[in-house]
């Protein structure tokens, strides 16, 4: 869905595109690919990937509609380093479920 914005985001800081809680629990519409991730050096206009979950009633969206919230937040510069192997850790190598949470 095309917005109408673009905007500048300062080095250091991206943009999250997330869906609004509001519209998800009343009319099951949502965003996907979400948080949809807005980088310093992107300049061009904001889209967002709706879908809508109820299969039963249409979700029209009309200029001016609040579909999604944009949320800005520092993100950090990684210069990675390949290694032989990973350290250990409490979990090690242990995937879903390994926690022992449910």
């Amino acid at each position: 869905m095309p917005t109408g914005i673009a905007v500048a985001i300062p080095d250091g800081l991206a943009g999250f595109v997330q869906p609004r809680s509001g519209l998800a629990l009343r009319h099951g519409v949502t965003c996907l690919n979400t948080p949809g991730l807005i980088d310093a050096g992107y300049r061009d206009e904001i889209s967002v990937l709706l879908v809508n979950l109820d299969p039963q009633v249409a979700f029209d969206v009309n200029r001016g509609d609040r579909i999604a919230q944009l949320v800005i937040q520092r993100v950090e510069d990684v210069t990675w380093r390949e290694v032989a192997a990973l350290d250990d850790s409490a979990r090690g190598t242990g995937g879903w479920g390994s926690t022992g949470r449910r």
